[in-house]
């Protein structure tokens, strides 16, 4: 009954609610400030249907598991992730870890740091590592590692004009065309891509006394078997093994 009546009162609360738990934090626009959905490539079904076709976005679910209230999108998107590797999670499950948050409700919302912490208390079978690249260069360097899954903590104001801090799983990375697949877990959005520069410069922004940046999720590194010709010998009839990221 209490869990039902402070999600009554939240949702009465509507926006006014939403300002309350979340924090305020928006950078400064540009002159001549444009919103990536006037960008080429921004929803483009072909370009879309390419990074879908992505090996890291092929394994999530379509449609993705969507945030249920403002400050639910960093355990959303840390369920997302979970479930593209088959581990049945919900965004309570997470939220439950989380600082702060009441039956699904994050109050503040989660900085990186935070949301890290709630991802390795649900998924202990995992490796969650906070990452802040310094530049646009070490950013796309992490776009291409082929190791695990990102989570990208970004400000939606240099993006779209509006909006706040949010997190969503990263998709892949259209080297050529330099776009980032964001799988957004707010369904009034959608997955989107966006030029890696301008990303970089969303997630560049400060959460509180925090900077924005990236999770990387993936298992613990461990024992497995190598292949024909990989590793050290080993004795006649033995295994050969060695340490080989079993990264999904």
């Amino acid at each position: 009954m209490r869990r039902l009546a402070l999600v009554a009162v939240l949702l009465g609360l509507g926006g006014a609610g939403a300002l309350f738990f979340l924090r305020s934090d928006a950078p400064p626009l540009p002159p001549g400030f444009s919103s990536i959905r006037e960008v080429a490539g921004y929803q483009d079904p072909k370009l879309l249907a390419r990074a879908w076709a992505l090996p890291v976005a092929g394994t999530f679910s379509r449609p993705l598991l969507a945030q249920t209230n403002p400050s639910s999108c960093g355990p959303a998107s840390v369920a997302n992730v979970l479930r593209s590797a088959g581990a049945p999670m919900a965004a309570e499950d997470v939220a439950a870890h989380g600082s702060g948050c009441v039956a699904g409700f994050c109050f503040g919302g989660l900085t990186l740091a935070q949301l890290g912490e709630a991802a390795r208390a649900a998924a202990p079978g995992w490796r969650v590592t906070e990452l802040h690249p310094e530049t646009l260069e070490g950013f796309r360097e992490e776009l291409r590692r082929k190791e695990g899954r990102l989570i990208i903590n970004f400000h939606r104001r240099p993006l779209f004009g509006a909006g706040g801090g949010h997190h969503s799983p990263i998709g892949g990375y259209l080297e050529k065309e330099d776009l980032v697949f964001v799988l957004d877990v707010n369904e009034r959005f959608g997955p989107w891509l966006v030029p890696s520069a301008r990303l970089f410069e969303a997630m560049d922004t400060m959460d509180g006394t925090q900077k924005r940046g990236l999770l990387r999720l993936c298992h613990e590194r461990q024992e497995l078997p190598l292949p024909e010709g990989e590793g050290e010998l080993a004795p006649r009839g033995e295994k050969r093994v060695g340490e080989r990221a079993n990264c999904l």
